[in-house]
């Protein structure tokens, strides 16, 4: 068994870095689409507009989690949203999630953000089961709505 590592990953990650993506959005109900998930990717990375973290076991890619910035105007500070969360299902029940989550973390504890937040299907009851494991608390004081804005 290969040793498991997490590193924020560079734009010379890329190409890594789709194929999870777009399995990420294929286990969301989407149709696989390689070539709009890279210029989706490319585009975080040109525009510094998230912070990626790329799991892997030995030389394989096997996961990866998006920390997009934010800030709470109530607390006067720097937050993150953890938008995207992966793991290869090969790779699954292996504390990849776990690592991945956890760097994400100490990235924006470094930054001096106060908070992560993140959200889940109302159905993915074993993220919510993993969320709550790995000490994360289901906020039960808001709602959230969305206003669909057609693309």
């Amino acid at each position: 068994m290969s040793i498991v590592t997490v590193r924020q990953a560079i734009l010379s990650d890329l190409e890594a870095l789709v194929p999870l993506f777009d399995g990420y959005r294929q286990f969301y109900g989407h149709p696989s689409d390689v070539r709009a998930a890279r210029d989706f990717l490319l585009a975080r990375f040109n525009h510094g507009e998230s912070a990626l973290f790329i799991a892997h076991e030995g030389k394989t890619p096997i996961g990866f989690t998006q920390l997009y910035p934010s800030f709470s105007s109530v607390s006067l500070a720097r937050i993150f949203v953890l938008n995207d969360l992966f793991v290869h299902e090969h790779a699954r029940r292996k504390g990849v999630a776990l690592k991945l989550m956890s760097a994400a973390v100490e990235f924006a504890s470094a930054l001096g953000s106060v908070r992560v937040s993140l959200s889940t299907a109302t159905t993915n009851e074993a993220a919510q089961a993993f969320y709550q494991s790995a000490g994360w608390k289901r906020d039960e004081q808001f709602f959230v709505y969305h206003f669909a804005i057609a693309a």
